[in-house]
């Protein structure tokens, strides 16, 4: 026991809180702290979520026009999902759909899928002298539908300032049943500003439109907010390392940056969202086991992961927070 603090949640901890107006009114955000200058913000109500992170008490991520929004107020009529978007750290995209809304083998489905705007069946959390842990399940299922669970652990160093995401999807149905998972992580100000440097070390990019390929080689320039500026995404074969795919950002005028590592194998594809439009000013580094594209055209392509019954697959993510640019910039 230290003898210089009177409660532990002086250096470090995990806290619920819960929130009293707007839209987020009633939603229950869980407070994380490291001791080293790491606070995260999780949300239980949207997945466990990571709504905000601060590194040293700068912001890392993006937080949408639309801010906390309940999953009471979410519509999964076609790109309804925009409307709840609050984006944060991290948004979940699936568990059965990612991507444009479509209909696929008869079945209408929204964009970018409901499992963000599903609150968790269960959580509880614990800290050791090694690290501060949330666990959650998310359940998305319907009657004669597909019935999957998202087992969900946030791993928070206290040694390091090392987030790691264990994500475990399982079929509990009868049927198999489509798996679509994608990480849209949001870098935002003031990370992210035309002083910052991206690095995603590649086999091969290749934009989604005819627009983004044409301007392809401006891909990794983070540019000032700009007016009526057109959203763009690049897909990327990210280089690996003993199966661990990076890439990184990192801000000189602020002298922070993080790195993402990814397990390859099953986190197989990237996509980088550009957005780079006044007040909403965003880059999304996406790592998923699918494009953005829609189920119907993941199908189409042969990409789509099927789960059977009984049947689960497991998606590792692990960020590392860093004042030290060469950490980036050596990748």
């Amino acid at each position: 026991m230290n003898k210089y603090i009177g409660h532990p949640h002086q250096i470090s901890g995990i806290e619920e809180l819960e929130l009293v107006r707007g839209k987020g009114k009633g939603m229950t955000l869980l407070e994380i702290r490291n001791g080293n200058g790491l606070q995260l913000t999780l949300s239980a109500d949207r997945c466990m979520d990571l709504s905000r992170v601060t590194y040293k008490g700068r912001n890392m991520g993006w937080f949408s026009p639309v801010g906390y929004v309940a999953p009471t107020y979410y519509d999964d009529q076609g790109a309804g999902f925009l409307k709840s978007f609050t984006g944060g750290f991290l948004t979940t995209c699936g568990l059965t759909a990612v991507g444009s809304p479509c209909t696929d083998e008869g079945e209408t489905l929204p964009l970018h899928g409901r499992i963000s705007n599903t609150p968790c069946e269960d959580y509880s959390y614990e800290e050791t002298d090694e690290a501060l842990t949330v666990r959650a399940t998310v359940r998305e299922a319907s009657v004669f539908g597909h019935q999957l669970l998202l087992h969900r652990q946030v791993i928070v160093s206290k040694k390091e300032n090392t987030v790691t995401l264990l994500d475990t999807v399982e079929n509990v149905g009868a049927k198999s049943a489509p798996c679509m998972l994608l990480y849209h992580f949001n870098m935002g100000y003031p990370l992210l500003s035309e002083s910052a440097k991206l690095v995603i070390p590649n086999h091969s990019v290749v934009g989604r439109t005819p627009e983004a390929q044409a301007d392809i080689a401006r891909a990794l320039m983070v540019e000032a907010p700009q007016a009526d500026y057109a959203e763009q995404c690049f897909y990327y074969d990210v280089k690996e390392q003993d199966g661990m795919a990076s890439c990184g950002i990192y801000n000189p005028e602020i002298q922070a940056g993080l790195i993402m590592s990814f397990d390859k194998k099953n986190l197989n594809k990237f996509t980088q969202w550009k957005q780079m439009g006044e007040h909403e000013y965003v880059m999304g580094l996406e790592p998923g086991n699918c494009l953005p594209d829609g189920r119907d055209v993941v199908r189409q392509r042969g990409e789509l992961t099927l789960l059977n019954p009984s049947e689960t697959v497991s998606f590792k993510t692990v960020l590392t927070f860093t004042d030290t640019e060469s950490d980036i910039t050596s990748l």
